[in-house]
This record gives C-alpha cells, sequence and structure tokens, in this order.
C-alpha cells in the first residue's frame, strides 16, 4: 500500500475515533481509554507490515514516534480536565483541540500525497542520500507518529484522572475513590 493511502487510511481512522471520544465534556472512563488501545492495535496489524532496520530506517521511524509524542503533549494541553461533583473526572474538548488534531492528521497525508505526486524525486534522493529502505520506513512514520500521538493523549489522560482522583470503583454501599 502507498504511503498516502496508508497515512489517509490510518489518519482518517484515529482522527475520527479521537475526535468522537473527545470533542465536548466527556467523561474519563476505562472504555474511553480502551477505545484507543484498540484502534492502535488495529491501525499496527493493518498497516505496519515490516520494521526496516536498514541504514537510518530506525531514526526515521523514531524520528515519526518523536513527533507524535510531541504533539500528543501540545494537543493535551487543549484538553482540560475537572473533577465534576459526582466525583468523576471529565475532560473538555473544544475547537482547538480538534484543529490540533485535524491539522496534524491532514499534514501527514498531505506530506505522503506530495512525496507521490508533487516531490517524489526530492524524496527518492533525499532517501538515498539518507540511507533509507524506501516507502516502507515513510508509511511506517506516520504510522507511528499517529499512534504516539494516540498513546500520548491517552497516558495524559491516565495522569489526569490520578491527580484529580478520578477513578472510582463500585462497592455494595455505592462508589469509592480507588
Amino acid at each position: 500500500m502507498s504511503p498516502f493511502l496508508t497515512a489517509l487510511i490510518a489518519s482518517g481512522v484515529i482522527l475520527i475515533i479521537i475526535l468522537s471520544t473527545d470533542l465536548g465534556t466527556r467523561q474519563i472512563t476505562n472504555m474511553r481509554l480502551l477505545r484507543s488501545i484498540i484502534a492502535i492495535a488495529i491501525v499496527i496489524a493493518l498497516f505496519v507490515r515490516t520494521l526496516p532496520l536498514n541504514g537510518n530506517d530506525p531514526w526515521l521511524q523514531l524520528a515519526g514516534i518523536g513527533a507524535g509524542v510531541a504533539c500528543g503533549l501540545i494537543a493535551a494541553t487543549l484538553l482540560p480536565a475537572h473533577r465534576a461533583s459526582d466525583g468523576d473526572v471529565y475532560t473538555r474538548g473544544g475547537i482547538a483541540y480538534a484543529i490540533v488534531w485535524t491539522l496534524m492528521s491532514a499534514s501527514r497525508v498531505l506530506f505522503a500525497y506530495g512525496s507521490e505526486h508533487w516531490f517524489a524525486q526530492d524524496v527518492i534522493v533525499f532517501s538515498i542520500e539518507n540511507k533509507l529502505s524506501g516507502q516502507d520506513v515513510y508509511s511506517n512514520a506516520f504510522v507511528f507518529m499517529a499512534l504516539a500521538m494516540v498513546l500520548t493523549r491517552t497516558a495524559v489522560l491516565l495522569v489526569k484522572r490520578r491527580r484529580l482522583g478520578g477513578a472510582r470503583v463500585a462497592t455494595t454501599d455505592g462508589f469509592v475513590d480507588a
């Protein structure tokens, strides 16, 4: 599968899942967090066919992960959390949060499209000069970036929930904070 198609499908799926679970005021539940982890597992299974380790391939893939972590941290700052009167922790995702996720998804797709149609020769020269093995390493870097962004967002949500004391456990007497 081409880097463009990989970026388009993976970014689109992840964007839909994230925005549908994070926009508006939403409770941080285990299921909400688990949905993201399941999406990551599916995306990896569908789109990561090989793990190129020749030349500088690992570095490009790690750069994708690093960029994803940085973008995930930026997005997470735009997802404030609060503890409600019912004791549960909620986040409030607004337009700025949606814009960051949409811009990052669109950027991956646009670069992947450009690498095939607008500046394909430049990517080939860059790959040769930097000892990159080809299309799979770029596809992986895009997928790993998206996945790192999701995992970072999930980790930040867990930290926010823990700091605000939102993990609650059902007991026979009602709910208690864990």
